[in-house]
């Protein structure tokens, strides 16, 4: 039997997001939406930096609202469990961090993230704001071509995160905080390991692994089944 210290599963991510906030004074919650914002981003934008806005489905955590912050990212927009943040979510966060420096997007390639944010990002940049849009796609289990989405975003867009979030936090412009991130997607490279699924709140096991099986190129850290399987022993050799 799995437990959780849930009160409900519809109300898990709601919950979490309060109580986060509430332990970290330098948070805040953009009303009426699931966005982490920095408690300093008015300070931000009056300095004239560029800010960064990522986000994505919830489960995933510390990804992404646990990267808000100084020097990593201004803010976040939470989906429910597993799924993209809506757009109309997406564009009230790039509202509240609207800077004249402007602001960077980092999406992970997800096909929902990556609808869901262009279509906030474009009417976004129709209101006028100023906005440039990094896509991180470092799996390594999957190729770039095909017909599929590409690679996914996976550990990476931590690294991403935080190369860009320093450069804006030194002031720099927002063509040489896009090369940054661009530059270190770009470069970046995860191969996902697990040696159990996750189990979403409500629901059973996502899949079944033996005792002495581990699974590789996995989804991004949710352990939807995906590339192959291999026996692991505690004694560091592991065979496909």
């Amino acid at each position: 039997m799995n437990k959780k210290l849930v009160n409900k599963a519809d109300g898990a991510v709601d919950e979490a997001l309060s109580g986060y906030v509430a332990a970290n004074a330098g948070l805040q919650l953009l009303e009426g939406h699931r966005v982490v914002v920095r408690a300093d981003i008015d300070s931000l934008i009056a300095q004239g930096k560029v800010t960064l806005l990522s986000g994505g489905g919830s489960g995933h955590e510390p990804a992404q609202s646990g990267y808000v912050g100084h020097g990593m990212l201004s803010a976040v927009v939470c989906g429910d469990i597993f799924a993209s943040p809506p757009p109309a979510a997406i564009f009230a966060a790039l509202k509240a961090i609207a800077s004249p420096a402007g602001t960077l997007v980092i999406v992970t390639n997800y096909t929902g993230d990556r609808l869901n944010f262009g279509i906030a990002v474009e009417r976004a940049k129709a209101e006028g704001m100023k906005v440039a849009v990094v896509i991180v796609g470092d799996d390594c289990a999957l190729p770039n071509t095909g017909n599929s989405a590409g690679r996914r975003g996976l550990a990476g867009t931590v690294l991403v995160h935080k190369l860009a979030g320093a450069k804006a936090e030194l002031g720099c412009g927002l063509a040489e905080v896009f090369d940054t991130a661009f530059n270190a997607a770009k470069n970046a490279a995860t191969m996902s390991v697990s040696l159990s699924p996750c189990i979403v709140p409500g629901r059973d096991p996502s899949f079944h692994l033996e005792k002495n099986e581990m699974e590789f190129g996995l989804d991004i850290l949710h352990c939807t089944r995906c590339s192959w399987r291999a026996w692991y022993k505690k004694d560091g050799g592991s065979t496909s």
